[in-house]
């Protein structure tokens, strides 16, 4: 396996940045079912509203931002204001009275990341050579969950020292401050390092060939049970609150050291397979999860979530970067876009069920619908790999 020396420096520089930024993020994310459930006084269906809001809302942005990234000169001003919008409105959180007010400060926070996402993605694809870009997405999803690992430590260490949860949300803002300043210096060095593409490389790829396999990975994201009902089933397995943000950083130490060797598969066996098993691998762990287990017998299924990550989430950005080499931006806007209205329904169904049936329930339907859709994708997913030399 080529090591992460191969891979470029601006996306070495924007990995950086997005490590910091999910300092601060994770520094909350954790927190907020205990919060809203707890000090707040919200339920499960408020959770998966929340989830669901959010995305929601990252994904209509998404679908703009993607169109306006391929714009030129567009790309790095969308990247520089998502990131500060993000940077702006985290912290106020802490500020919530009410449970629904948590809802409209997440969904202030996913603005920034639907303005950011897709030019950050076609910016990464276009500084990498098409047969790394597995892995360069791979070395980005691994500093970005490393950043969870230690915004979540840092959470876990303010709770022990007495801190409360609304402190701890504030404190995310100075993790996000350093992100944004470094990016301002990343971007003014990633300036005339595109690659050009590849010979033969004129069009996108349009109609079945385009959409079908997007759909697909759509499907794939429904059936994932949102995170905060994730976490909420750790704590219905009896994991203390205060346990639950080490966990999910051990959860982000699994998905960081996955991601690059993930990005490595995908380069070498291509995105049909590596998302496949993905896919297969969240079904088992829904399945496991809606048994009753120890405490300790949860957090270790939920830590195999981590490879689920690991195996997708390069595959699924360097096949949409090879569906679209010509307009980058908007076939990742779409993508992200897609993927993210599907939270919404998906969020509100699977919080409804838990609610109303239980989270057993719930997590059986994940893990039966999740099956039937790996299926769908292998049906439509297409066929190609690089078997590039290592």
């Amino acid at each position: 396996m080529s090591g992460p020396s191969s891979v470029p420096r601006g996306v070495k520089g924007l990995s950086l940045v997005s490590l910091f930024n999910d300092f601060a993020s994770e520094m909350v994310y954790p927190l907020i079912p205990a919060f809203v459930t707890g000090t707040l006084g919200g339920g499960a269906l408020l959770l998966g509203l929340l989830d669901g809001a959010a995305d929601l809302t990252s994904a209509a942005l998404k679908v703009v931002s993607g169109r306006l990234a391929d714009r030129p000169g567009w790309r790095r001003p969308l990247i520089l204001v998502g990131y500060l919008a993000a940077v702006l409105v985290r912290p106020l959180i802490a500020t919530a009275g009410a449970a629904w007010q948590v809802v409209g400060f997440r969904v202030m926070d996913r603005v920034g990341k639907g303005i950011r996402t897709p030019p950050r993605d076609a910016l990464i694809a276009a500084i990498t050579p098409a047969a790394q870009r597995g892995r360069s997405f791979g070395f980005h999803r691994a500093a970005d969950h490393f950043g969870a690992v230690v915004g979540s430590l840092a959470a876990w260490y303010l709770l022990t020292r007495g801190a409360d949860v609304r402190s701890v949300i504030g404190w995310s803002v100075v993790p996000g401050v350093v992100a944004f300043v470094l990016l301002a210096v990343v971007l003014r060095g990633t300036a005339g390092t595109v690659i050009p593409a590849a010979p033969g490389k004129v069009a996108d790829a349009v109609g079945r060939v385009f959409w079908a396999p997007v759909l697909a990975l759509t499907a794939l994201t429904f059936f994932r049970l949102p995170e905060t009902l994730l976490l909420l089933r750790l704590q219905d397995q009896g994991v203390a609150v205060a346990a639950v943000p080490l966990v999910w950083a051990g959860l982000h130490v699994v998905r960081s050291a996955s991601s690059y060797p993930g990005g490595w598969i995908a380069d070498r066996l291509g995105a049909r397979q590596t998302v496949a098993v993905g896919g297969l691998l969240f079904a088992g762990v829904a399945a496991a999860m809606a048994s009753s287990l120890t405490s300790s017998a949860a957090i270790g299924v939920f830590l195999v979530l981590g490879l689920v990550a690991g195996l997708t989430e390069s595959a699924e950005r360097a096949l949409v970067a090879r569906l679209s080499p010509v307009r980058t931006g908007r076939g990742f806007g779409v993508y992200h876009a897609l993927t993210g209205l599907a939270a919404l329904p998906a969020g509100l169904a699977f919080g409804a069920i838990y609610q109303g049936r239980g989270g057993p329930t719930a997590f059986r339907a994940s893990a039966i619908g999740m099956g039937l859709a790996v299926v769908g994708w292998l049906l439509v997913s297409p066929r190609v790999t690089h078997r590039q030399a290592p």
